[in-house]
């Protein structure tokens, strides 16, 4: 939901302060690297019970992967890269995060209460895995209530007001799995028979590859035998007396 309302405004606002960061010095990479970090620091608050000081590590932990796209495209340096590196350390976020919290409902809540937070972790992977297996295969899933925003949103809402953590973590799994339904079915609408004869088979196989080296090299070797050939083949003429003689052409 925040992607299709609010990315383009949060982009615009976000430009100015990426394009001053990049002139610091600073890059793309580290600060996603800082903000790894700052979620481990914010996982060891919440679990050992400082809520407010978790929720202001958890919010210092979002603010460098708002900013590190930014910088990135101020800087010139966009990559798959690091569009790579950025997925993987908000997956790791999440993992912190809800890790945290499940510690803490461990502690305060009793043995089964760690339960929810690791079922809000598995439904928010599922809507994760499904965009980038959809993107993989050339659909495209984004979208939905509850995105990686929406549910840092409610976990800070929880954070903030002790009470309501429990109820924002139901909040943002009934969400989560909603969206996940929803992804669901728009890839299924999108992967329908208009592109049921679409190729799905990864190019770079092993197969693949053997096979394509080996054409290139018969072809290298056609290649260099047929220059040879043009090089020193011989051209018998008729020479003085009667005999032959052999002359190379160039």
């Amino acid at each position: 939901m925040f992607d299709g309302r609010w990315r383009a405004g949060v982009d615009r606002g976000t430009k100015p302060l990426g394009t001053a960061l990049q002139r610091t010095g600073i890059t793309a990479n580290q600060l996603t690297a800082v903000g790894l970090v700052v979620a481990l620091a914010a996982a060891w608050a919440i679990g050992s019970g400082h809520l407010l000081v978790g929720l202001v590590l958890v919010v210092g932990a979002a603010v460098p992967d708002l900013l590190d796209g930014p910088v990135a495209k101020a800087s010139g340096t966009t990559s798959r890269r690091g569009a790579f590196l950025d997925s993987v350390t908000d997956r790791v976020t999440d993992a912190l995060l809800l890790g945290g919290v499940a510690w803490y409902l461990g502690s305060t809540r009793g043995p089964h209460a760690p339960l929810l937070a690791f079922a809000v972790f598995g439904a928010a992977s599922l809507v994760s895995y499904e965009r980038s297996k959809a993107e993989s295969l050339g659909f495209q899933a984004k979208g939905g209530l509850m995105e990686r925003a929406e549910r840092i949103v409610a976990l800070s809402i929880g954070l903030l007001v002790p009470v309501l953590l429990v109820p924002a973590l139901w909040v943002m799994l009934a969400l989560s799995l909603i969206t996940a339904v929803q992804r669901f079915a728009k890839v299924w609408r999108q992967s329908g028979p208009a592109s049921a004869g679409r190729d799905l088979q990864p190019r770079w196989t092993m197969a693949a590859v053997e096979a394509r080296w080996r054409a290139r090299r018969e072809a290298l070797t056609a290649g260099r035998r047929a220059g040879v050939d043009r090089r020193f083949r011989v051209r018998r003429q008729p020479a003085r007396g009667g005999r032959h003689r052999a002359r190379t052409r160039p």
